[in-house]
């Protein structure tokens, strides 16, 4: 019989329960009790509930077995109700080695040099940073009554405000007393009535000193913030109609495409910050809308027909009652798609479902996970065949007693079975459940490797032909 593997979750582990995925669906397609034998041929009663999507009693069985998150479940239906339950449990990480002090190099921090009501002189200079420890506070130096009465002046009229910045030694520096030309900080605006350049909302803009009086020495150019309250952009000429992307909305267009290249959907755009994935698939076709902001979903194209319709968000801005896909789980689905093929049809079910949120996200983790699993035992039995020269006779209870508890008799079974068809053709059975290795492992990757360049070259061609068509 075919087993199926599940990955304990945290959750699990709280309730004792075991979630029905989709791929668990056809594994227990009825509702009600069940029985699952574990390895030592204990038997655990659990509950079978198709309107929670949970097999509930499993809490017995996962303190028995010592299980933790990640672990793994292996199911194999002995009868209707009956099952067979193996456990894998994942060795724990090494303790990581002890952290080494790293000697403190020093850094470059900008100092104040000389400083009046109005502007600071900043330099560059090297300090070593100091371990940390209580440090007494230094001893602020008095002002005199000359710069105080500037400061009380300063406070009176409204200036423009300077980043300070102060380094953590500042008694190294040198400090040369000078009496500097007055300098007034003017923003680089544009005088009324004149063509220019508005300070960008929030921003930091460059400064036009006027000097005025005598010469004054080589000016430098200074560090200074202007705090000015955000406004929202005047728009030049007449307001354009329709709905305006925001930033979010345009990136989440080639995350689309992307998802669309990655599963086999057609990304179509329907203006407006609407976009449409349409899954190909003749009977089995079928399309979704997706609104990359709120405001797409007033445009006339959120009215395209489509079997699904979702709005773009994030996890924490989901509105209520409206289908959503967010932006965490578009990303988790990317990566998946990356380590193992996804189809619109294993996603169709989560479109029906409604919303896609991490939660599903993790599901389709899980079903990758044991899509990755699969291809991770049979390149296990592989490597352990390779240490059997060709013309041997493989028996079916040594290989698995050198495999361990990495595959189950029944994953073993189905990985012979397919080594015996084409194009492998690399074992063949043998009465009393035993097989004939006809071709050596090494021999075997070499000749399909051969026969897939084979097949690419002529592959190829028909491509690029097909292109023009």
């Amino acid at each position: 019989m075919k087993s199926i593997r599940y990955i304990v979750t945290r959750p699990c582990l709280q309730e004792g329960s075991l979630r029905l995925l989709k791929y668990l669906e056809s594994t227990f397609p009825n509702a009600g009790p069940a029985v699952l034998v574990d390895e030592k041929g204990e038997e655990h009663a659990v509950q079978v509930d198709l309107d929670r999507m949970r097999v509930w009693g499993l809490g017995g069985l996962y303190h028995a077995q010592h299980l933790g998150v990640n672990d793994v479940l292996i199911l194999t239906l002995l009868a209707p109700g009956r099952y067979q339950v193996e456990t894998v449990v994942k060795p724990h990480a090494p303790q990581p080695p002890p952290r080494r002090e790293v000697p403190r190099v020093p850094e470059t921090r900008r100092v104040v040099v000389s400083s009046t009501p109005h502007v600071r002189e900043v330099r560059l200079q090297e300090v070593r940073p100091e371990a940390p420890a209580t440090r007494p506070p230094e001893p602020r130096p008095a002002q005199a009554p000359e710069a105080r009465s500037s400061e009380g002046r300063a406070a009176r009229q409204p200036e423009p405000r300077v980043t300070e910045v102060r380094a953590a030694d500042a008694r190294s520096a040198e400090v040369t007393p000078q009496r500097p030309a007055p300098v007034a900080l003017t923003p680089d605006l544009p005088a009324a009535g004149t063509g220019g350049t508005a300070v960008p909302a929030g921003g930091s803009s460059a400064v036009r000193p006027v000097v005025s009086g005598r010469s004054a020495a080589p000016l430098r150019t200074l560090d200074v913030t202007f705090e000015t309250p955000e406004r929202t952009p005047l728009a030049a000429g007449p307001v354009a109609s329709g709905p305006v992307l925001s930033a979010a909305s345009l990136d989440a267009e080639p995350q689309l495409a992307e998802l669309a290249r990655l599963t086999g959907y057609r990304l179509e755009h329907l203006g407006g910050g609407v976009l449409r994935l349409n899954a190909e698939l003749g009977t089995h076709g079928y399309s979704v809308l997706v609104a990359t902001s709120e405001a797409a979903l007033q445009t006339p194209a959120w009215k395209e027909n489509a079997d699904y319709c979702v709005l773009l968000t994030t996890e924490d801005g989901r509105p209520a009652n409206t289908p959503c896909l967010t932006r965490e789980a578009l990303t988790a689905l990317i990566e998946h798609a990356h380590l193992a093929p996804l189809s619109p049809v294993d996603l169709r079910g989560y479109w029906k479902a409604g919303s896609i949120d991490l939660e599903s996200a993790a599901s389709v983790a899980e079903l990758v996970s044991s899509h990755l699993a699969q291809r991770g035992a049979f390149s296990f039995v592989l490597l352990t065949l390779s240490q059997q020269p060709a013309h041997s006779v493989v028996s079916v209870p040594r290989l698995a007693e050198r495999l361990g508890s990495g595959v189950n008799y029944a994953e073993l079974g189905s990985i012979l079975d397919t080594l015996t068809r084409p194009p492998f053709l690399a074992l063949t059975p043998l009465p009393g459940g035993q097989y004939l290795l006809r071709v050596g492992v090494p021999d075997l990757l070499n000749e399909l490797a051969e026969y897939a360049d084979g097949v690419r070259r002529r592959v190829r061609p028909a491509a690029r032909e097909a292109v023009p068509a």
